[in-house]
Formats: C-alpha cells, structure tokens, sequence
C-alpha cells in the first residue's frame, strides 16, 4: 500500500509543471542567460558590496559573451529609530534599496524593470566603535539579502525568456 502511495504521488508531483530553475546544468539556457549579464560598477561601498554578490551569483556558467547588461541605483539610509529623553538616539534602521534594469544589448529593450529591498535594526551602544562595526555589518547583511532577491528575479526572467524561445 505505501509503494502505491509513493507512486501516485510522485505522478501528482510531476504534473504540477514545477521544474528545477538549473535543469541542464551550466548548459541549460537559464544558466547560459544568467552568465552571460554584464555588471558594471555601482557607486558607493553598498554598491561594490552588491556588484560582487551579484557576480558571485550570476557567474554560475563561468564566463560568457555578454548579452545583457544589469543597470542598478542604489539608495542606502541610515535612520534614527529610538530617541532616548537626552535626545541621544537608541536604535538606527539601516535601508538598502536597488532599482534596477535588465537591458538586452542588442535591443536596447529593457527586459526586467524592478525595485529590491531590505532594511535591518541596529542598536547605537555608547562604543562608537561597535556602532559603526553594527552599522559595516548591517550594510553587508543588506548587500547579500538585494544581490539575492534580485538574482533570483533575474534568473526567473531570463528562464521565461528562453523556455519562450527568444
């Protein structure tokens, strides 16, 4: 009875049209799509943080002509949150957003046009050492959550795009 079980949902499973994103390896055309995305620099320490998380996630088929380029603004604040009654500030919120384009090189045409963000508490102790050391730390949290979300958003248009057979 269970192997039964086990059958019939493996049937169920594979009908549901769900596949693996890498299906093929670094020769499918999600991960030929996805190494072949130009990065050029982005300003700032939040910028460059981005940058290499991004080629360290998008360099998966190694190196490839490129056929799109990845346009991306970064907006970075840091906010006080907590006031204290000696107007001395208790907790910061650090934000990272990124705006950001995929372009086709050949077009010209934008291909993904989206925003990715993330934010992160901070305590301000009365060490401005570790304060700062926080606030480093916050950013490059920040950096891997935005390179993540749009990496994966990335792939996910560029899967479409090839499985469409553009």
């Amino acid at each position: 009875m269970r192997i039964l079980f086990a059958l019939l949902a493996l049937l169920a499973l594979s009908a549901c049209g769900l596949s693996p994103m890498y299906a093929g390896g670094t020769s499918s055309g999600a991960a030929q799509g996805i190494a072949a995305v130009d990065i050029p620099a982005i300003q700032g320490r939040g910028g460059w943080l981005v940058k290499n998380a991004l080629d360290a996630r998008l360099g998966v088929a190694g190196q490839v002509t490129p056929q799109y380029r990845l346009d991306v603004r970064l907006d970075d604040s840091l906010e006080a949150l907590g006031v204290l009654n000696d107007d001395t500030i208790s907790r910061e919120r650090r934000i990272l957003r990124a705006r950001y384009q995929l372009v086709e090189l050949a077009t010209g045409s934008v291909l993904l046009d989206a925003t990715a963000g993330s934010d992160a508490g901070i305590d301000v102790v009365s060490s401005e050492y570790a304060t700062i050391a926080a606030e480093q730390k916050a950013l490059e949290n920040l950096a891997l959550e935005v390179a993540d979300r749009m990496a994966t958003q990335i792939a996910v248009t560029l899967r479409s795009r090839a499985a469409a057979g553009q």
